[in-house]
């Protein structure tokens, strides 16, 4: 993965909005917001305006101009450079190409939950699994509603979300399942050595 002057996704998802046409910050965040962007990518609000002044730092967008509408503050509107096209470009293209290390949380914590008693796995699993379903529900009447608002295309980001969390879904189940039947290879063995760290510890 190349090291890019920007490397916050916060800085491709205002190089993308601006490829469309200039905007001031308030609207490129309102266009993000509207098309679920903020989820897609991480963004944390708080370093928007951190991350269009790096970005016009480097070159990548530039004033298009500046404006005041009333009493309200002096509004800048950006546009992308060329520098900024290409830069969106061949980091659109590495991210969709290239295979990179991404190490989510869950997976650190499955990695080492053998700590855990297996009742205790059980019942945390469950919690988990609920959360997912009721991400799962809500991201599949999100898209319903913005399928008749914006292009498929503009959206297959978040029918990945939903594959990859119905994905998460099943395969939680399987081990539940092979948890709360007793087929889960090592099972009476894990619970042994729980019960022996407790014995110890007391």
């Amino acid at each position: 993965m190349k090291r890019r002057k920007v490397g916050n996704l916060l800085a491709l998802a205002i190089l993308s909005t601006l490829n469309e046409r200039p905007m001031h910050p308030y609207e490129m965040a309102s266009v993000l917001k509207s098309r679920g962007k903020d989820r897609d990518m991480g963004i944390k609000w708080g370093s928007f305006y951190t991350v269009v002044g790096n970005l016009r730092k480097h070159g990548l967008i530039e004033a298009a101009e500046s404006g005041r509408d009333g009493a309200r503050p002096e509004r800048t509107v950006y546009r992308i450079t060329d520098a900024g096209r290409d830069e969106m470009l061949d980091w659109l293209r590495e991210l969709l190409a290239e295979l990179a290390p991404e190490e989510p949380k869950f997976v650190a914590g499955l990695s080492v939950m053998g700590w855990l008693g297996p009742d205790e796995v059980v019942a945390l699993l469950r919690t988990r699994l609920a959360a997912l379903d009721e991400d799962i529900a809500s991201t599949r009447a999100e898209l319903a509603r913005l399928i008749e608002e914006i292009p498929r295309l503009v959206l297959l980001e978040t029918e990945y979300h939903l594959a990859i969390r119905v994905a998460e879904a099943e395969w939680v189940r399987s081990i539940l399942g092979e948890l709360t039947s007793g087929s889960m290879p090592g099972l009476a063995q894990w619970r042994a050595m729980v019960a022996e760290r407790g014995s110890t510890r007391s």
